[in-house]
């Protein structure tokens, strides 16, 4: 070790002012490798709780979703679902694509065209089944079913009512039926999710 040596009044003993430094180098490693210890611990900690927030394996494989459109005519829909929630898949005629498209934006709640909610191919609507008001699954999709005033969805519980892309026209819901992410992996099928 090194030691330090300080100014010594003359006639006094010298001993007293010699300091003993400890080795700057040795104290580094110690705090170095005590800081590397407790990060280790950590994660050894944390990882199993960070591992317990993933999702689980039948979550996961209802992640997508397949549906053959080969069977739904035009005017036709189908109830399926995705992520254990009611999923809607439309067909829609010639004349409801007019309908939807005549409609000015500016007389909507939450203004969006039929272009926007449909992916490439106009006459395929997809939407989850849930009325955004609180929950309740709206009816329309079924066959002989109230598609309420604007020919799209109706829904029983609060009297919402959807046009024919499934924009909110009437009652208290705030918002349109939500669209999931879906793409078309053929013609006649399409993958949801």
């Amino acid at each position: 070790m090194a030691s330090i040596d300080t100014a010594v009044p003359p006639g006094e003993d010298p001993a007293p002012y010699h300091e003993e430094v400890a080795d700057p180098r040795r104290r580094d490693f110690i705090n170095i490798a005590a800081v590397a210890f407790a990060g280790v611990g950590a994660g050894v900690v944390v990882l199993p709780l960070v591992n317990q927030m993933n999702p689980s394996a039948d979550v996961l494989a209802q992640a997508t979703t397949e549906i053959d459109l080969s069977k739904i005519a035009a005017g036709q829909a189908i109830k399926t679902s995705f992520r254990k929630q009611p999923l809607f898949v439309r067909n829609l005629t010639p004349a409801e694509i007019a309908a939807a498209d005549a409609v000015p934006l500016s007389e909507l709640r939450d203004p969006q065209s039929l272009e926007e909610r449909t992916k490439g191919k106009k006459n395929w609507l997809i939407t989850m089944g849930v009325c955004t008001h609180l929950g309740c699954v709206p009816l329309g999709a079924g066959e002989g079913e109230n598609k309420g005033p604007f020919g799209g969805y109706f829904c029983p519980c609060h009297g919402s009512a959807y046009d024919t892309a499934a924009r909110i026209r009437k009652g208290p819901a705030p918002t349109n039926l939500v669209v999931p992410d879906y793409a078309f992996s053929s013609d006649t099928t399409v993958t949801v999710g």
